[in-house]
């Protein structure tokens, strides 16, 4: 499910581990279909070691195995349950 390779982070003032990507992708805590392309899914979870910030997790569902597009923390979903 995860491959070898992984989306580069975005900002290199935000690390974020490739455990909680992992996590995220399998245990999420809530789901979504991508608004325009409904091949893709969003996986989100709190990560408590980030002060509970939300990492989003963007991965294409159609492939098999699904291969993760982009994973980052999602500002607008902070302080959200």
């Amino acid at each position: 499910m995860l491959g070898e390779r992984m989306p580069p982070d975005s900002s290199s003032e935000t690390t974020i581990d490739h455990a909680w990507v992992e996590r995220t992708f399998l245990e999420p805590e809530h789901t979504e279909v991508d608004r325009r392309d409904p091949s893709l899914r969003h996986a989100l979870r709190r990560i408590p070691e980030r002060d509970d910030r939300v990492l989003r997790v963007v991965y294409n569902d159609s492939l098999d195995p699904p291969r993760i597009v982009t994973a980052y923390f999602d500002r607008r979903q902070r302080g959200k349950p």
